[in-house]
């Protein structure tokens, strides 16, 4: 029988809980409750009490309540469900997981749920979930359904949604996951600009044994390919697009997370880069790009996207910050430069084409990449297939190299 395991405050939301947990077992499986609320005594018994969770944190309920800081203390029980949620899960405990909250609960149920494997069925009925949701997701498959009315007590509203999430993850959890092949993963990175780099790339690939894992540049985009390499999923990566870099720099809606471009290098893993999509920061509707960057080289993607054209200047620093990443590489790394465009709208013709911003991204980076980087300059734009299939064929003799 699969087992759901529940977390929540039962001090405040001991109601809602209770019936969460009776709505999972009428749908057949078991429920592991877990307490993580810290002020009142929890109104319904839970399976793993709140002492247990703070002990898991190294502290006290006692000492949480004394301090009287309630930002420290969901961070501390955080951590301690964090904790206990692994264990279950590495006792074989743990189908799926579930919570509801508020910002605060939400926040502290989201952390738990982002411990656990990609692929662990994980729901959080959230009073968040409808606005900006990338803190609590993260870069992994968190699910959050919008709660509509705040979670505090059953009515018609929350009672039918609350059975709605009990059904989900029940369904979830005693649902089987699916028989893979094996094949060994490759990491990919895309935007709409790099499409058919990288679907080239991806189909030679995928012809030659390798299952290819595509993720769109986004923000979260990158750190969630880059969370798969941590986890020792991925044998290489094919990292076409680096837009990231550029929304970081110039404050665009899509920026690249600290360690962007490093973790596969410092992992060891073989990794071919190159400069897809560095011509452009990322905006939403063209009203939303802020004043100072009004007069520059806008072009509308679609009526939610608003691209900007980098600068000369920005290029270079983009260079150099590349190049310091990739200098970090303890594992076999090749940077492919195209020439001719680096974009789809980069080339000759069209709207972001500027020769001037292209050599000072090209000119910085060869000044200031190591020995240890290999370095293709191929006079051919970043879509043309002669370069696509050059990237994929050179990451395919890393990976098979004996090392």
């Amino acid at each position: 029988m699969a087992t759901v395991v529940v977390i929540g405050t039962l001090d405040t939301k001991g109601l809602e809980y209770a019936y969460l947990c009776e709505r999972i077992r009428e749908h057949g499986a078991e429920v592991i409750l877990v307490d993580v609320g810290v002020l009142g005594e929890p109104s319904v018994h839970a399976d793993v009490s709140r002492h247990e969770v703070a002990q898991a944190a190294g502290t006290e309920i006692a000492a949480l309540v004394t301090a009287a800081d309630r930002g420290a203390a969901v961070e501390a029980m955080a951590h301690g469900a964090g904790q206990v949620v692994a264990r279950l899960y590495g006792d074989g405990r743990l189908d799926g997981v579930v919570g509801l909250g508020g910002t605060g609960g939400s926040s502290l149920i989201a952390h738990a749920m982002r411990g656990l494997p990609v692929g662990v069925p994980k729901l959080l009925v959230s009073t968040v979930a409808s606005g900006d949701t990338r803190p609590y997701v993260g870069a992994v498959d968190v699910t959050m359904m919008y709660s509509v009315v705040d979670i505090a007590g059953l009515n018609q509203i929350s009672a039918r949604i609350i059975a709605n999430a009990a059904a989900a993850i029940a369904g979830m959890a005693r649902a089987t996951a699916p028989v893979v092949d094996g094949k060994p993963l490759i990491a990919a990175s895309m935007f709409g600009v790099t499409t058919p780099c990288v679907t080239t790339a991806r189909e030679w690939l995928e012809a030659r044994g390798y299952e290819v894992l595509v993720f769109h540049q986004t923000g979260t985009g990158g750190q969630s390919m880059e969370e798969l390499v941590k986890a020792g999923y991925v044998v290489g990566i094919l990292d076409v697009t680096t837009t990231e870099l550029c929304d970081e720099l110039v404050g665009g809606v899509f920026p690249a997370h600290p360690e962007r471009v490093q973790v596969a290098g410092v992992a060891g893993i073989p990794q071919v880069v190159s400069l897809g999509a560095l011509d452009m920061v990322n905006f939403g509707p063209k009203d939303t790009v802020p004043e100072r960057f009004r007069n520059r080289t806008l072009y509308v993607h679609n009526p939610s996207v608003t691209l900007m054209r980098t600068t000369p200047d920005e290029c270079a620093e983009l260079g150099r910050r590349l190049a310091v990443k990739l200098n970090t590489a303890t594992g076999p790394t090749a940077l492919f430069i195209p020439l001719r465009g680096i974009s789809m709208i980069a080339t000759k013709g069209q709207p972001f084409h500027d020769p001037a911003a292209d050599e000072a991204l090209v000119q910085a980076l060869r000044e200031n990449i190591g020995d240890n980087v290999e370095v293709h300059e191929l006079d051919l734009d970043i879509n043309d297939p002669e370069f696509s299939l050059s990237m994929a064929r050179r990451l395919a003799q890393m990976v098979e190299e004996p090392r």
